[in-house]
């Protein structure tokens, strides 16, 4: 959502900030919608100050034995009601109107983002680690000897189609080690709060942090209207959805480990094969809401949050800023951090941080009382990754597999597996 304010007074900077994300100039028309509602506002507030004024003047009227002038008042002020609710209803309209279309445009980039048009264009800002010299051809996750036993496409086709997968034995050890292991390190070592939210939220809540109203076929709704999260930045961000909180109070930060679920509308044949593309998948989310003024650098925190975990499991990866044309539709500024993958040959996204400045509050009426006084301001929000489960899991296997198919287990994560260290060839931890 947008300050209509800051359109009225600098529509050109609104138009050329749009063009960079390669969206024609939209703001006559959203001026033009907000005239047409404030005159409406306007004509119906003087429609009511006839009417009152023309109220008190009826009973004089009758008074003074005026039938005449009584009638012609009392006249007067059934059609200074019916104009008054013509024009409320109008008014009305016109800002239903510059609502949907403002709910419909996205955010405005940063001045330090990358122009550009796609992924093509993105910005390196960061490289971590030297991808393993293999003496052997690398595979990748679903094709390697130790992980064939514990992750079942077959069977999760016959349960619900594609997209889908069964883990089992040790490999749904690891997963499950994953997420324990990012979990406790974002809570003991970087100082999010750990939450547990719904998968299941209203439909406001998904308006809120902006998957509604323009991508509801990238998300699944249930028969009774409640929409399946497509990531716990969702819940985790509206938690101070209609809120006005004490800045003191700043910044909240939080983490949850959670199921998601996305149609994937519009990624047909793009990568069918393994897990890297699901429908259902677990994600370990961060989310800060924080003062304005503290929002940029609290982007560079999360980011190395997410980064941090990857090293902690040796994993190379690098960081790259999305160009304007990548960049997410409620995100002033993402990094994007992407894992080395072997068996693919390529660095593969495995999380996305993003700012949002005050585009997500916005829309959640999300506010804060400053501490040295004065009108609510509204809050920044942040989210990113730390990090998608499923992917990371796919990292450790491909970047610690062994000829012989068995897959060596980074040290970091030996404590959650009760000192396991390897997954052997047949597919047990030992």
């Amino acid at each position: 959502m947008h300050d209509i304010r800051a359109i009225r007074e600098n529509p050109a900077a609104f138009d050329a900030a749009l063009s960079r994300r390669g969206i024609a100039a939209v703001s006559s028309e959203v001026l033009a919608i907000d005239e047409a509602r404030r005159a409406a506002i306007h004509a119906a507030e003087t429609a009511q100050a006839e009417q009152n004024k023309a109220s008190r003047e009826v009973g004089a009227a009758k008074g003074r034995g005026d039938e005449a002038e009584f009638e012609r008042l009392r006249a007067l002020v059934a059609a200074k009601k019916a104009e008054m609710a013509e024009m409320q209803a109008k008014a009305k309209a016109e800002d239903d109107r510059l609502g949907a279309l403002l709910m419909g445009i996205p955010n405005l980039p940063y001045d330090d983002v990358p122009d550009g048009a796609d992924e093509d264009d993105n910005v390196e800002i960061h490289r971590w680690g030297t991808p393993r010299a293999f003496s052997f051809a690398p595979k990748e996750h679903y094709d390697l000897d130790g992980v064939k036993p514990g992750m079942d496409f077959e069977t999760a086709a016959k349960l619900s189609g594609a997209r889908f997968v069964v883990l089992s034995g040790g490999v749904a050890r690891v997963h499950r080690a994953l997420a324990q292991f990012m979990l406790d390190t974002h809570v003991e070592e970087n100082g999010l709060s750990e939450t547990w939210t719904p998968v299941l939220v209203r439909e406001e809540m998904m308006l809120g942090t902006g998957q509604l109203p323009k991508f509801g076929e990238d998300s699944y709704q249930t028969t009774n209207g409640w929409w399946m999260i497509p990531t716990s930045e969702v819940t985790l961000t509206n938690i101070v959805h209609g809120l006005t909180v004490d800045e003191d109070t700043l910044p909240r930060r939080y983490v949850a480990h959670s199921q998601c679920f996305r149609s994937e509308a519009g990624s047909a044949g793009r990568d069918t094969a393994g897990m890297l593309r699901q429908h259902q998948f677990e994600k370990v989310e961060m989310v800060s809401i924080t003062h304005p003024d503290h929002s940029r650098a609290e982007l560079d925190r999360m980011t190395g949050c997410a980064q941090g975990i990857l090293e902690r499991l040796g994993l190379p990866y690098r960081t790259v800023v999305l160009c304007t044309g990548d960049m997410g539709f409620g995100a002033r500024r993402t990094h994007d951090i992407e894992v080395w993958l072997p068996g693919q040959n390529t660095y593969r996204e495995i999380s996305s941080v993003s700012v949002c400045g005050d585009f997500q509050a916005r829309r959640m009426n999300a506010r804060f009382k400053p501490a040295g006084g004065g009108k609510p301001e509204f809050l920044h929000t942040l989210n990113g990754s730390g990090l998608a489960v499923g992917r990371c899991l796919i990292a450790v296997l491909e970047n610690g597999q062994q000829e012989d198919g068995s897959v060596e287990l980074p040290e970091a994560l030996h404590p959650w597996l009760r000192g396991k260290t390897r997954l052997s060839a047949d597919g047990t931890l030992e």
